[in-house]
């Protein structure tokens, strides 16, 4: 095969999973890579789990991330159609030929005799594997089977086909992530690929689709090693060439049990909500299982992927550590153009009047609140204070900085002295600087204590953005408002 050509194949049974995504990550640099293509293919056969709106879900958080692909349901592509559900009257050419064969037979066990079967199995306390009481069943037997009203499923036949291409009953294949794996074939069973009522089944239907769209690397969850060696038997009894297959770590959570929601989010569009940057979120993502030859974690998709091997992916299981992602978002926050930053807060902002700054107050505030954000949102609740004469005292700042002496005293005097301050930025510099010296030296306060008394009057709370800023988009007037309002006793 001279093209690499690898895919995606979500499920729309709900939201783009973070662990669908990192998988689609890996298949497009391996894509890129490698001068080949990328390819989407929408698995939704599921009718009753599946909606359109997963579907958009899927389409909308992968182009977020940048994974752009070259084929797809949308696109178009020479091997269409890409959505599982409009490629029905494909499958039964492929079941006819694999019957014709002998590689596949008429199964029609009803549900109870199937349900007897495995209950004798745990009995006997062994694996359930199918009887293979079909496999020889005469037309006659077919016909009275038939009659009584039964619909036959088709079953592939792993002892003939697995006789067919390999020496023993072990069937092994190279794995591009682990390595060499193997199975022993008489415990896997005779598995149905096409159900009583004409739908095929997973096994089947990714094969058929694998094969007519030419796809020459399937790259994975390890949860599917198990069914890729029921893949590689219907390829090699159907006479398809065999894709290399990688199979990918499960992504734990960091008290490594399964990721689930009840750690945080899971779906992209979630983390997205939640104000995480795609670009930090595709960075952290590459990172689980695999990692950058230099060592420098920050990268965009493009030198992750000039850089990607995967042969260098950990076989083994990654933790998703959100405080790590944080951090990594902090940074693309950080590096983000005040311009773009700006567009980006405004949907956690919407609570606010923002029509009462003007640009440069908005940008200020941007400026200066910017540095400790880790998310997006973490901007709704760092700006009240910004808005509306009055401001709302957080009990603590109260308690143990504004009903103190030393406070009030302090307060009293910035009220007296600031009343004739120029308010610009390089003048209330100038003059907050002389205001913190003269306590200290006065007083012997402190510079942050004084600073404390002062920020937690102005802004309800003892930390926060650069004083300085906060006074000069406030305004002169606000500012002395609500420290004289601090103060128990009118000034």
């Amino acid at each position: 095969m001279s093209e690499v050509r690898v895919r995606i194949a979500p499920s729309p049974s709900g939201n783009l999973h973070i662990g669908t995504a990192r998988t689609a990550l890996f298949n497009y640099l391996f894509a890129k890579k490698n001068n080949g293509k990328f390819v989407l293919r929408i698995e939704d056969t599921d009718a009753e789990r599946t909606s359109q709106e997963y579907v958009d879900n899927i389409f909308d958080s992968l182009k977020a991330l940048g994974l752009n692909w070259d084929e797809g349901p949308d696109v178009g592509g020479n091997y269409g159609p890409y959505t599982q559900s409009q490629r029905f009257d494909i499958y039964p050419k492929y079941v006819q030929q694999l019957l014709d064969s002998g590689y596949a037979y008429e199964c029609y066990c009803t549900p109870e005799e199937l349900e007897a079967e495995k209950e004798e199995a745990t009995a006997a306390k062994k694996a359930y594997v199918y009887s293979k009481k079909c496999e020889n069943l005469t037309e006659d037997e077919k016909a009275r089977l038939r009659a009584e009203g039964r619909k036959p499923a088709i079953r592939f036949n792993i002892a003939k086909a697995q006789a067919a291409f390999h020496d023993s009953s072990i069937l092994e294949f190279d794995d591009l992530v682990k390595g060499k794996l193997h199975v022993d074939t008489n415990l896997i069973g005779d598995f149905v690929i096409m159900k009583s009522n004409g739908a095929p089944t997973y096994n089947f239907a990714v094969v058929i689709d694998d094969a007519l769209m030419k796809i020459t690397h399937v790259i994975r969850g390890e949860d599917h090693i198990s069914n890729t060696y029921k893949q590689i038997l219907i390829f090699e009894a159907l006479g398809f060439e065999v894709p290399r297959f990688g199979h990918l770590g499960m992504i734990l959570a960091p008290d490594r049990s399964k990721l689930s929601k009840r750690h945080g989010a899971t779906a992209v569009s979630d983390f997205v909500k939640q104000g995480y940057l795609t670009d930090a979120l595709i960075n952290f993502v590459a990172l689980l299982g695999w990692a950058p030859s230099d060592g420098q974690e920050i990268k965009s998709v493009d030198e992750i992927a000039q850089d990607f091997r995967i042969s260098e992916i950990s076989s083994s299981n990654s933790i998703f550590e959100y405080d790590k992602l944080k951090w990594m978002n902090s940074h693309y926050i950080k590096m983000l153009p005040i311009e773009e930053l700006k567009e980006r807060l405004k949907p956690y902002l919407t609570q606010y009047p923002l029509n009462e700054l003007s640009d440069s107050q908005y940008t200020k505030m941007v400026e200066i609140t910017r540095e400790p954000l880790t998310l997006l949102s973490d901007i709704t609740n760092a700006v009240p204070y910004f808005f509306g004469k009055d401001v709302v005292i957080e009990p603590e700042a109260q308690t143990e900085t504004l009903n103190t002496e030393v406070a009030q005293n302090v307060l009293t005097d910035f009220v007296n002295k600031a009343v004739d301050w120029e308010w610009k930025e390089e003048n209330l510099h100038e003059k907050l600087a002389d205001f913190r010296a003269y306590w200290k030296e006065t007083a012997g306060i402190k510079p942050k204590v004084t600073m404390w008394a002062v920020r937690a009057a102005i802004t309800g709370r003892t930390c926060g953005a650069d004083m300085v800023g906060i006074l000069e988009i406030l305004g002169k007037e606000t500012s002395l408002y609500r420290a004289k309002k601090a103060i128990k006793v009118a000034v």
